[in-house]
């Protein structure tokens, strides 16, 4: 087996928890925490430093990263899940990777999401 297919097993555990967060990244940005053992197991080494920065524009990544196989089944993984895939092609967001095991996500333009604000309305009634 190679990498990439490990590494899709270990983004694939994550993604419910990255669709809940891409949604509530309208708000603010989000972080997720994620198992260093994961992808220590994934990759076969123990060596730290893990690291990536993906944009999304209109919903494709904004550069390409051949060769790395953790990047690129990310982005694959992302692309093929309905849910996601609906989020990035209504918004622009980052998606930012540390070094401490931690995924970064950014909707870069939430000023788009308008849609729930009802409470606001309710308020002005009440007042």
């Amino acid at each position: 087996m190679n990498k990439q297919n490990f590494y899709l097993s270990v983004w694939n555990k994550y993604l419910p928890i990255i669709r809940i967060l891409l949604k509530k990244s309208a708000k603010a940005e989000q972080v997720l925490n994620l198992n260093r053992i994961d992808f220590e197991r994934a990759g076969g080494t123990r060596k730290s430093g893990y690291r990536f920065m993906v944009n999304f524009v209109s919903g494709r990544p904004d550069a390409l990263f051949s060769g790395n196989d953790l990047v690129q089944t990310f982005i694959s993984v992302l692309q093929t899940d309905e849910v996601i895939n609906n989020h990035l092609s209504k918004n622009d967001y980052t998606f930012t990777f540390t070094s401490k095991y931690q995924l970064q996500i950014k909707n870069n333009n939430p000023s788009k999401q308008t849609e729930e604000s009802p409470a606001l309305e309710e308020e002005t009634l009440i007042n």
